[in-house]
């Protein structure tokens, strides 16, 4: 198994450390621009991808029904204020440790605010490519030969439109309306969608690196810039627990009115969040299938059950945890009894 290695990336001004709120600055018509509607029309079950879909041999004349329409309504929507755009986002000093990344309350790096547990691949590779983990994507804090202290940053947010949502839609249904309930439910999802695209675009700029990329938009869609932003839940970093930790560091509910569910779901449902990498080799991944070694070493470092941790890693266990033998309280990260 090979670990990436990286050094310390783009360093933030202080000023620009800590939250920042989006509301309610950013507009529906600030966001439009940055829709991908390809997924709006795979909600409909018309595949392919925008514009194309749209002279498409078989389905193209009911796609540009689609898109008529769903124009139509966002104008509606946009005009009328009836769905409202919400955010928070943060840069925080952060360094990797282990396969966790701290972040700390300043740049003295002597108090840790809060700690995200990531997971690596396990999947047999050539020598010459890693087995990735998010955190391989931050500097660690010490380099180990020389001592020197690595000034690395994490980005976090969280972003909705969805406010409003579910007043439109009970409207619509009120009606007898479910076409046009369905297509603000969908328009509301692209919306979000929106946002987070328009956020990370000004997140690279306040951050540096990106103040210079100059792309389309078709170009910021196909993610043709530097950097990533996961989310938890997804294929890099597949436990949705994780975002209680990102809720309680961004304040979400107080600071943009976005709840969390027990089951951690987002509320309002139109809503994104997640994690900035700035990293230039930064990339998207799947974890993949998790050996019940790794599996024990991550219960340990999130200070959860085995259990818990099982539960919600479920699909991504090559083993079966009823069959496994049940591990002492004080095993180690390796599994062994101490």
């Amino acid at each position: 198994m090979r670990v990436l290695t990286t050094d310390a990336q783009s360093p933030i001004a202080d000023h620009q450390l800590g939250l920042t709120h989006h509301e309610p600055r950013v507009t529906l018509s600030d966001l439009i621009p940055f829709i991908d509607w390809s997924p709006f029309f795979h909600t409909w079950e018309l595949r392919g991808r925008y514009p194309a879909i749209l002279n498409h041999e078989r389905h193209g004349e009911e796609a540009r029904k689609l898109f008529a329409d769903a124009q139509k309504l966002l104008d509606e929507i946009a005009s009328h204020k009836l769905l409202q755009a919400r955010g928070v986002y943060g840069f925080f000093p952060a360094n990797r440790v282990g396969d966790d990344v701290e972040l700390y309350s300043d740049e003295s790096r002597s108090q840790v605010l809060a700690a995200f547990h990531f997971l690596r691949q396990q999947i047999e590779k050539p020598d010459d490519q890693p087995n990735y983990c998010l955190a391989d994507f931050i500097a660690p804090k010490t380099d180990r030969a020389s001592r020197i202290t690595h000034r690395d940053y994490l980005g976090a947010f969280a972003v909705s439109s969805g406010f409003g949502l579910d007043e439109l839609v009970d409207k619509f249904k009120a009606d007898h309306d479910d076409y046009n309930a369905i297509m603000a439910e969908a328009l509301a999802d692209r919306l979000a969608e929106a946002f987070a695209e328009y956020l990370h675009k000004r997140v690279r700029e306040e951050w540096g690196y990106g103040r210079n990329e100059n792309l389309s938009t078709d170009q910021l869609i196909d993610e043709q810039y530097r950097g990533i932003r996961p989310a938890a839940g997804y294929p890099a970093c597949p436990d949705h627990t994780e975002k209680g930790l990102l809720w309680q560091l961004l304040d979400s509910e107080k600071n943009a009115g976005i709840k969390l569910t027990e089951s951690f779901a987002m509320w309002p449902g139109s809503s994104v969040s997640g994690l900035y990498f700035a990293h230039p080799e930064s990339k998207y991944f799947a974890v993949g299938k998790l050996g019940r070694d790794q599996v024990l070493d991550y219960h340990l470092r999130k200070g959860m059950t085995l259990q818990e941790v099982e539960k919600w890693l479920g699909p991504y266990l090559n083993y079966e945890p009823a069959n496994a033998p049940t591990p002492s309280s004080e095993a180690c990260a390796c599994g062994r009894s101490r």
